[in-house]
Order: structure tokens, then sequence, then C-alpha cells
């Protein structure tokens, strides 16, 4: 039987503007990936006093899928395929970059004026070379679409993919799973054991995976052998996520995720001339960083 390889990570705290702080967990030297996921942000939790909250100006990507999941708060979505979106707790925002999408998060208006508290994650879904260049496109679920459920001590909503007999409703590309878990203490849950690469991310709480701690603000990666044995010691908020390998990692520069460096330079230098679209009803942007 296959060894389980572990890693328990802790993320670095990165400024996205305005004082509105996230953790990052994926990528990292240590662990670039997990099953398809490149890319893991807790956002928050964040109190934005009233008249102020969230801007992310309209940016774009390549070859990736954007998921966010909100457990407080509401963000409105806007893309250059002319999707107006608002997410709210329980719900799934899923956008499909494939060949070039832009797109803006902002607080709305009616949250800005009066104050909200925001906290949710974003993590970003590598396409598989056979999708990367697919047209771009926009999913939303509402909470009550997304598979919910009590299991050993646990409420698990599942968000994308499959996990314990479930299916979610979002199109995806790829065997992966994406799940948010409620736990009362001494909660035991096995790990989805159809997927060869899981992880669980605490977000508040402490938790067990086969008798190793786990903090808040920890990601803890098993890859192959046998699925793990997640145990609640507190009250636990965690994101269970992950997948099938992936096979060679793709590159990751900024927003952009490509098979080959040459379509990330494609990517750097459409963006800076303006040929990647624009969301409609804006007019600012995110300049393309320095190399």
């Amino acid at each position: 039987m296959q060894t389980t390889q572990r890693w328990l990570l802790s993320g670095r705290q990165h400024d996205l503007g305005d004082g509105f702080m996230v953790r990052r967990l994926l990528p990292q030297v240590q662990r670039r990936m997990v099953g398809p996921f490149v890319f893991f942000d807790h956002l928050g939790p964040v109190d934005c006093a009233p008249g102020r909250g969230l801007d992310v100006r309209p940016h774009p990507h390549i070859g990736l899928a954007t998921v966010t999941y909100l457990f407080e708060g509401v963000l409105r979505h806007r893309d250059s395929v002319g999707s107006v979106q608002d997410i709210e707790p329980g719900a799934v925002n899923w956008m499909t970059a494939g060949r070039g999408i832009v797109h803006s998060e902002r607080t709305p208006p009616t949250q800005r004026a009066a104050g909200q508290r925001v906290h949710g994650i974003q993590t970003w879904v590598a396409l598989p070379p056979g999708a990367a260049e697919c047209e771009p496109s926009f999913q939303h679920h509402a909470a009550v679409a997304l598979p919910s459920w009590q299991q050993d001590g646990a409420q698990l909503r599942l968000i994308a993919g499959s996990a314990y007999g479930r299916h979610a409703p979002v199109r995806v590309f790829g065997a992966l799973f994406d799940l948010a878990c409620v736990a009362q203490t001494g909660a035991e849950l096995l790990l989805p054991a159809e997927h060869a690469e899981r992880a669980v991310y605490v977000l508040d709480g402490v938790a067990e995976l086969d008798g190793r701690p786990i903090l808040a603000g920890e990601l803890a990666v098993e890859i192959g052998g046998t699925p793990g044995h997640l145990c609640a010691r507190t009250p636990l908020l965690a994101m269970l996520f992950g997948g099938a390998p992936y096979g060679t990692p793709p590159h990751l520069w900024w927003n952009f995720v490509a098979g080959e460096r040459a379509r990330i330079e494609q990517a750097r230098r459409d963006w800076s001339a303006g040929r990647m679209g624009s969301v409609p009803g804006e007019h600012e942007f995110i300049p393309l960083p320095p190399s």
C-alpha cells in the first residue's frame, strides 16, 4: 500500500488593499497544489465600518476557475461576459476563466452604507490542458442548491465536486471536492477515500488529523495512502478539499495559470494592450505588476 505523505503548512498574511487582509495557504514552496487547487486564500474575518468596503478592481485571469465561498458578508461579482451576481453566505460563485476573463469583486452599496463583517474562502482550480482555453463562463448556485447534511457529528456542505456519495451542481473539470465543515467537539470524520490528494484547513478551533494537531490558520495536506481520520478537539470551522493529482504543475504568475510560460507571456501582453476585455460599467483596472 502506498505510504501517505503529509505536510502541515502555515499561511502568510497578504494585504488586498484598504487594510483587507487575507491568509494565503497555497501555493507554497513545500506544496504548490492539492489536487487541482493551485491557490487558497482565507478572507478576513474583517469588520468594514459604514461607508467602507472591499474593492477589488477589474483584473484578468486565464487557465483557471475561481471559487468564492462566504461564511459572513456579501460581495458583488461582475465580469467581462456580463455576469452580475451578489454572493451571500453558503452560496458558491464559480468563474471559469478559460482563454481569458476580467472580473471585479466589491461590497454592494447597501452593505457598504451599513457596514458588514466579511469572512470567506477563495480558491483557484487549475484547468486541465484540454479545458485551459475554453470559453469563459460564470456559475452561481445558492446555498439551498448545494448538498448539505449531518455526518458523524459534523454539518457538511459540498461546494463543488463529489464526496461521501454526494455531487454538487457546479460544473467542474476533473475529480475534486470542496467542502465546508462545521463540527461539534468530539466529531470524527474520515476524509473522502475516493480522492488521492486531500487537505484540511482550520479557520477556527482545533482539530487533529490522525492524531496530529491542526490549529486555526494551519493547512494539513495528505497525499496518497489511507484517508486521514479528522477529529474536532473543540468546536470547529474547517474546509476540506482536494482531488486527483494534476500531473506536472502548471506555471502560475499573478492571476494567470498555464501549461507553458509562453502562454503567460501572451496574457501579459494582452492585458497591457487592453485586449482581454472589460467589465461593463467599470473603468478602473489593476495594472500588470512588475515581472
